[in-house]
């Protein structure tokens, strides 16, 4: 099995969530009582959100990049960036590693392409709904994102920031939710792309009116896929 390296603490809500798919994938894969080598490091969220606000993104690309730095010197196969957001300076944090870095929009492309959807939703925090990283990235590989109006972005980003991230989650906050969603529907969404890494906390993605896409789920799948890939393969050619 594969080391995976884990950049999480962005925030540390959806970081724990990350820890137990990892795990409770590989245990579901390899039985007993298997569980994932991995290292996770934990950054202050606090000093990542200072940088977001003052789009100091190269001072938040040189924060991450040395954390990967770290995962890797300390024995990471791959690494992964623990939130959909800090995938605006993902090229350099890779640059700066000789491991895979394991992309979440590339994973959730594969996801969205697999399942035949052509125009999906984008929720996710205000930095990726509208900073076009995420879109342009997405359009690279085929699929053209639709983001809600500006109103219902701001609902969403403060959805994420002032109440997922701090642990909270309230129905009237899931019920904006879903009414944004019902909006796209009309607008032509043909699914749902739960686009930052708290939104499974409050969203069920296969109780939506849409095929909805947890880039949490997805990303943490591909982690574990690249983990055990080898171990696998090696069972298969002796059987």
């Amino acid at each position: 099995m594969e080391t995976i390296g884990l950049i999480g603490g962005m925030s540390f809500e959806s970081s724990a969530v990350y820890y137990r798919l990892v795990n409770e994938m590989v245990r579901v894969r390899k039985g007993g009582l298997a569980s994932a080598e991995l290292i996770l490091h934990s950054v202050n969220f606090e000093e990542i959100v200072a940088l977001q606000r003052a789009g100091d993104w190269d001072g938040a690309g040189r924060r991450l990049r040395d954390v990967a730095k770290r995962l890797e010197a300390g024995g990471a196969s791959c690494v992964l960036i623990c939130t959909n957001t800090m995938h605006l300076i993902a090229d350099e944090v890779a640059a700066g590693i000789s491991v895979p870095l394991i992309h979440i929009i590339d994973e959730t492309a594969k996801s969205l392409h697999a399942a035949g959807s052509k125009r999906p939703l984008l929720l996710a925090t205000r930095y990726t709904m509208e900073h076009g990283f995420y879109a342009e990235r997405m359009k690279s590989l085929g699929l053209d994102i639709m983001v809600p109006d500006a109103a219902d972005r701001t609902t969403v980003h403060d959805i994420i920031f002032n109440e997922l991230c701090a642990g909270r989650v309230h129905n009237s906050s899931r019920e904006k939710l879903i009414d944004i969603i019902d909006r796209a529907v009309d607008r032509g969404a043909d699914s749902i792309i739960l686009g930052c890494t708290e939104i499974c906390m409050i969203l069920d993605p296969d109780r939506l009116p849409l095929p909805g896409f947890d880039t949490t789920a997805i990303h943490a799948r591909a982690a574990v896929d690249f983990a055990l890939g080898a171990e696998e393969v090696a069972k298969e050619e002796a059987a």
